[in-house]
């Protein structure tokens, strides 16, 4: 509070000898006597006022006391503007954000270029970017070479049995064009001696001998899978479609009476199989197959006196229609045994 006191004597007496020499200087106002003391403040900055000589002035800062607020107004008159110190922080105006909402958008907002530098294009390789992984197989423009067997699958009192080969072309990855042929064998299952022995009399049948057909094969779906994940292995399925023609043979209830033949024409037939690629020239094939056929069977009261010969008996012969289902597998061979890429990868 003594120091306090002491300077603001010290600036009255400043002022005194500045401006007015011959008028006493009037004594300060007498602060409260109970006025708490100010957070100590650092050492004021001693710089000779203009007009006053080589005496250096005290500055206070008008806003510690309430007496110095009240001799503002004569003490900015005597001593002039003081000089600034361009390390002290200017606490009067708020800091200026670097990155303000209403730059980002004033920013944002201006579609003008940054700058007028060329761009430098890089080369880009075609051999750099994959985005998937290539099919390991490519059928397109190939020749599949497909041995296989097969089964009846719908018939419980003959089965017959297949084997056969199909020559096919691949037009494209996913569609093919081909020829095939089988040749049948049969044997008797158990419920052919059942009915005999049952109803008396012994079923009609019929043993396939051959077939053949045009064939179309189209590929939709293509996919792999893991096999304990180490080993990948990739499949496709593919439907078929065809026409062709066969020869069935009627097996005469009575052996003394001689058995006739059927034309299987036309007997056309689809399917859907499943291919797996084991190498670039193999592949392994399961499907089934119905062939649909109109067959002609012995008449049912043939005898002695009835229809004796074979000609007799296939003039008189009872027609139906059937379903030949059979399950097919075999091994493909693929010609020729590589292939190459056009595409990128």
């Amino acid at each position: 509070m003594i120091a306090v006191l002491a300077a603001m004597a010290g600036t009255a007496i400043a002022q005194s000898k500045g401006k007015r020499p011959a008028r006493p200087a009037k004594a300060p106002a007498k602060a409260p006597a109970k006025q708490p003391a100010p957070a100590p403040a650092p050492a004021p900055a001693q710089t000779p006022a203009k007009g006053s000589g080589d005496e250096p002035e005290i500055e206070i800062n008008p806003d510690d006391t309430g007496a110095a607020k009240g001799s503002g107004a004569g003490a900015g008159a005597g001593s002039g503007s003081a000089a600034v110190n361009p390390d002290e922080i200017d606490m009067s105006e708020p800091e200026k954000q670097q990155n303000d909402l209403k730059s980002d958008l004033a920013i944002a907002g201006n579609t003008a270029p940054v700058g007028a530098t060329p761009v430098k294009k890089t080369p880009l390789s075609w051999q750099d970017i994959v985005v998937v992984i290539r099919k390991p197989f490519l059928k397109v423009r190939r020749t599949e070479l497909f041995p296989f067997v097969g089964t009846t699958m719908n018939d419980n009192m003959i089965r017959h049995y297949s084997g056969g080969a199909e020559l096919a072309y691949y037009l494209t990855d996913v569609l093919a064009v081909g020829v095939e042929g089988q040749y049948y064998a049969h044997s008797f299952q158990e419920p052919y001696d059942l009915v005999a022995r049952q109803a008396r009399r012994l079923p009609t049948l019929n043993a396939y001998k051959w077939s053949a057909a045009l064939n179309f094969h189209y590929v939709p779906i293509y996919g792999k899978f893991a096999i304990l994940d180490r080993t990948l292995v990739t499949w496709e399925s593919f439907f078929t479609a065809g026409i062709g023609a066969g020869q069935s043979e009627v097996i005469p209830r009575d052996t003394k009476f001689p058995g006739f033949t059927n034309l299987l024409a036309p007997m056309p037939n689809v399917g859907a199989s499943m291919r797996f690629f084991i190498a670039k020239w193999v592949t392994i094939n399961i499907g089934i197959r119905d062939y649909v056929l109109y067959d002609h069977f012995e008449p049912r009261n043939r005898s002695e006196t009835m229809f004796p010969t074979a000609a007799d008996a296939k003039a008189h012969a009872e027609g139906s229609l059937i379903n030949n289902l059979m399950f097919q597998v075999g091994v493909s061979f693929w010609v020729p045994t590589s292939f190459e890429y056009t595409t990128f990868r």
